[in-house]
């Protein structure tokens, strides 16, 4: 019996342990990795998940690279970022379509807005006067 217990147990820590989903961000309660303020606004909120499972959460694209870039010791399976029309609803990165501009007013300055398609990036294009540009431009912007 007490084989079974121990057996249980540790299939349980190990199932844990591997999850590359996003954790639900707490709005107003949770806070960012990065610059440690909390995080209130769910169209710019994300994620980062390492390869261990553990998931790291940030107010902003901005943080959330720059945390990525600095800590080049740990690494991350997956980066999930906000649909700006989808309030708190995160989406692998890669998958995301992107504007960046001034006129967007993300928390940290990071001026990107995430779209879950492309017909929802060419309406709010023109009406955030802003560019469009892939993750890999996103992830570079910030140095």
């Amino acid at each position: 019996m007490k084989k079974v217990v121990i057996s249980f147990i540790f299939l349980v820590a190990l199932v844990s342990c591997g999850s590359d989903k996003p954790e639900p961000i707490k709005l107003n309660s949770d806070s960012c990795d990065f610059c440690k303020m909390t995080i209130s606004n769910g169209k710019f909120a994300c994620e980062l998940i390492t390869s261990k499972g553990r998931c790291y959460k940030f107010d902003d694209l901005f943080c959330m690279i720059q945390y990525a870039k600095s800590n080049t010791k740990v690494v991350f399976k997956r980066y999930y970022v906000s649909n700006y029309l989808g309030e708190n609803q995160l989406i692998l990165a890669e998958k995301g379509f992107y504007l960046n501009g001034d006129t967007i007013n993300s928390p940290m300055g990071g001026k990107t807005a995430v779209f879950i398609n492309e017909k929802e990036l060419l309406e709010y294009q023109t009406k955030l006067s802003a560019r469009e540009i892939t993750w890999e431009e996103v992830y570079d912007i910030f140095k």
